[in-house]
């Protein structure tokens, strides 16, 4: 007589390559990535547990051991990733990668002139004509004030919202007491160990000024390296609203009413414009709102209003980077692949003020590329603090999360966490009690 045998006994422990997701991440915790599957099959049932690329498992148990009433297939699944990496940060002697491969530009330049061989020339779109692009004159305004908003705003938040910044450093934290993690690399760091000195900041530091050289005219000649100085620096997002559209009155643009025309590869003469009737007033116009000073700024009175508040900033917030992403589309936009350096502009300055790894084999031009939203806007990245309100412990760095500054404020003030960082905040790991615990993780 066969004796009876457990349906655990009966499976082998699976093997699979190292690059299979572990099963069990941590102790007690739901999988991030693995995928459950139970199918139906004629006398048993197949578990299917997908893990990395393609590397899975079969578990064949007795169909009455998964149901007994309906003889169907449970289907379990998780789409949703709920734990990501955090984004990579390049070191100073590593060039950043093109967003397009050199390559793919090749090919694509290539079937644009296949494809234009034999027909007539057609002529230019805007903005590479000198015009501006109509649709996007509205999304130049609601960006500019949306900005304008994100800072008043987050200006108010962080008097009931403490963030420290390193003295030594550029590093910041949003709590009342700074992170106790070893990563400082500011001066003397050394004899403190890596530790942070913190102090209080302010908005820049959450709010990155990413700066830019304003032109008055888009299409004139580039900066020189002798003229550096005399051209005037602005935030890069408010000098690609001006090409945009929005008019300021202390940054005057050329803004043309005729296609330009071309006479060579990097020749143009304007076009005349004086048969034109007078313009009209700009339909498009709207009012500008104004940056406060920070004698004018005014707490919140209540939990509940800065809870308003903190939803209204993170509204602002992805309204300014998807508008943004949209005038990258239409507005060229460069970047240094070695330095932070911005250029708003269809081809980079000459000023040769690049001081980053291997300057002096470039004499200190920039490298230009094509910007990413990134660089435009630096979304700074900080440490998510637990809902209990527990103090980050140094041994349990792997459990925590991270965020960007904006939406870490944000979310201390009382704002719902967006569905699209949840994966970066790491809110499905559990934080262990205690370095025995964190210990035991597979």
């Amino acid at each position: 007589m066969r004796t009876s045998t457990a349906p655990s006994a009966i499976l082998p422990p699976p093997t699979c390559s190292s690059r299979l997701f572990p099963l069990r991440s941590f102790i007690g915790l739901r999988w991030s990535a693995p995928r459950f599957q139970v199918r139906e099959r004629a006398g048993a049932s197949v578990a299917v547990v997908n893990g990395k690329r393609g590397c899975s498992f079969r578990l064949g148990v007795p169909t009455l051991n998964v149901c007994q009433s309906r003889q169907r297939a449970v289907v379990i699944r998780n789409e949703h990733a709920q734990n990501a990496d955090f984004p990579r940060k390049y070191s100073k002697r590593e060039k950043k990668p093109f967003p397009i491969p050199v390559l793919e530009l090749r090919r694509r330049a290539k079937e644009r002139m296949k494809a234009a061989q034999g027909k007539p020339k057609q002529p230019m779109p805007p903005p590479k004509n000198g015009m501006l692009v109509r649709r996007l004159i509205p999304v130049a305004y609601k960006v500019y004030n949306a900005r304008i908003l994100l800072i008043n705003n987050l200006k108010r938040l962080m008097k009931v919202v403490p963030v420290k910044g390193c003295k030594y450093c550029s590093e910041i934290h949003v709590g009342s007491v700074g992170h106790p993690f070893r990563t400082c690399r500011g001066m003397s760091a050394a004899q403190r160990r890596g530790e942070h000195d913190w102090g209080s900041t302010l908005v820049e530091a959450v709010f990155l000024p990413v700066e830019a050289y304003h032109l008055e005219d888009r299409l004139g000649p580039r900066i020189p390296h002798d003229q550096r100085f005399s051209v005037p620096h602005i935030p890069a997002l408010v000098e690609l609203c001006i090409q945009a559209g929005v008019d300021l009155p202390e940054y005057p643009t050329k803004r043309r009413r005729k296609p330009i025309i071309k006479i060579g590869r990097k020749e143009f003469v304007d076009a005349n414009e004086d048969d034109l009737p007078e313009p009209e007033p700009d339909r498009f116009k709207q009012p500008l709102l104004e940056e406060l000073h920070y004698d004018k700024i005014i707490a919140p009175s209540s939990p509940e209003e800065a809870a308003a508040l903190a939803e209204e900033t993170l509204e602002a917030w992805e309204a300014v980077r998807d508008g943004a992403l949209k005038l990258m589309k239409g507005y060229a936009v460069r970047v240094c692949g070695y330095c932070p350096e911005v250029h708003v502009g269809p081809t980079g300055h000459k000023a040769r003020n690049c001081g980053a790894f291997k300057h002096q084999q470039r004499n200190g031009q920039h490298g230009w590329q094509a910007a990413v939203l990134d660089d435009l806007i630096p979304p700074r990245y900080v440490w998510h603090m637990p809902e209990s309100g527990e103090e980050l412990q140094r041994e349990l760095k792997t459990f925590y999360g991270q965020a960007p500054a904006v939406v870490e404020i944000c979310i201390q003030g009382g704002a719902k966490v967006p569905e699209k960082y949840k994966a970066t905040m790491r809110l499905d790991i559990g934080i262990p009690s205690s370095l025995k615990e964190a210990e035991m993780v597979v």
